[in-house]
């Protein structure tokens, strides 16, 4: 008989708890890391570019040793530095996984900015298709990046706003505010793809 009653208390208690935000921290979290896994997925599919588009660059530029060396070894240095999800409360750990992708950046735009001194190269059907899956991956990248800004501030706003932050007060006790990108989109230098200036070459 008691146990019936603890299940009717339940049962009626499950509607309220919902209502009165009880999941909203627990699913705001669970998108903010979803978020952060196609943030982590793109930026690794521009990293799976970069070997072929150095060995594509280097057969027709190989004196520009320094510019390709430089993305190499930007390259390696932003690998090496991963975030998992369980891990975005880490400020430092996220703003050196932030600093190693825009050095990236920033060396593949001037990788790119070399390339309009060689025009076999940017006529090049091989180097024209890993430009166009560069581009296309950096587009991916700003819009993974803008999801995880939104979802973050979603997540980071529950904790701290009602309903929701009774919950983070009296259950949520061990949730923290996610970091996040401090760096404008705008702000970084992405490479830019021009298919005139290549074919024309």
């Amino acid at each position: 008989m008691r146990r019936a009653r603890v299940l009717a208390v339940i049962f009626l208690l499950a509607p309220l708890l919902s209502a009165c935000g009880f999941n909203t921290i627990p699913t705001a979290e669970e998108q903010a890391k979803a978020a952060w896994s196609e943030v982590l997925n793109q930026y690794q599919r521009r990293a799976d570019l970069i070997p072929n588009l150095v060995e594509t660059v280097k057969a027709y530029a190989a004196h520009e040793r320094e510019v390709l060396e430089a993305v190499v070894e930007a390259r390696a240095k932003a690998t090496q530095v991963t975030v998992s999800a369980d891990a975005l409360t880490d400020p430092e750990a996220f703003k050196a996984f932030q600093e190693g992708q825009s050095a990236l950046t920033g060396a593949l735009s001037r990788l790119l900015a070399v390339v309009e001194n060689y025009p076999d190269l940017k006529a090049s059907q091989n180097f024209l298709a890993l430009q166009a899956q560069l581009e296309g991956t950096e587009n991916r990248i700003a819009v993974a990046r803008r999801d995880y800004i939104e979802a973050v501030r979603v997540y980071n706003t529950s904790l701290k706003t009602l309903p929701s932050m009774i919950w983070a007060w009296l259950w949520f006790t061990g949730n923290e505010p996610y970091e996040n990108f401090s760096v404008a989109e705008d702000k970084i230098d992405v490479p830019k793809v021009d298919f005139g200036a290549g074919q024309a070459g």
